[in-house]
């Protein structure tokens, strides 16, 4: 499911970074993208996003009152394409991706480090650095600790993963065993 909303999502997000950029206006869209997030992931206001038997205009209505002015005119309308689209649950995830897109622009790249024990300042120093050189920019590291891989680490830059984890090596081994 999770794949599906990116899929949906992703092309309003690039629209709206498009236009955000093209108009100097990318702050004021990731301030007004974050608004629309907190409303529609209001649980009172989710359930009546996902029921059928409410119509959209009205949830719509409800959304438009609650962000109130602090919504801009063109994030309104978009609102108003989204909710036309069916498209009102999506909006965490074109947030998301808007983010993603602006961070890259900013010629930033988030990472998600997974490792089995704690990463030292030194050792997340040395990794983003190596990072830095194989993505040709910054790097925003978020670091975790999952005992679950064994040993080794798993990193994640968008849609690239590298697993050097044991378990991600039990994994490879059991596939190849397989055949």
């Amino acid at each position: 499911m999770a794949g599906d909303i990116t899929t949906i999502a992703r092309p309003y997000a690039e629209a709206v970074f498009e236009h955000a950029q093209e108009t100097g206006q990318i702050d004021a869209w990731s301030q007004a993208l974050v608004l629309l997030t907190t409303v529609t992931t209001d649980s009172r206001l989710a359930a009546q996003i996902s029921n059928p038997s409410i119509p959209r205009e009205r949830v719509l209505d409800i959304m438009l009152d609650v962000c109130g002015s602090e919504l801009p005119a063109e994030a309104a309308n978009f609102l108003r394409l989204l909710s036309q689209n069916a498209r009102l649950a999506a909006l965490p995830e074109i947030a998301r991706l808007f983010e993603i897109s602006r961070t890259a622009a900013q010629g930033v790249s988030h990472v998600l480090i997974r490792s089995a024990f704690e990463v030292s300042a030194t050792e997340q120093e040395t990794l983003a650095t190596a990072l830095a050189k194989r993505f040709g920019g910054r790097v925003d590291l978020t670091i975790e600790t999952d005992p679950a891989l064994i040993g080794g680490i798993e990193v994640r830059a968008g849609d690239l993963v590298i697993d050097d984890s044991v378990r991600g090596k039990i994994k490879q081994l059991a596939h190849a065993l397989q055949f």
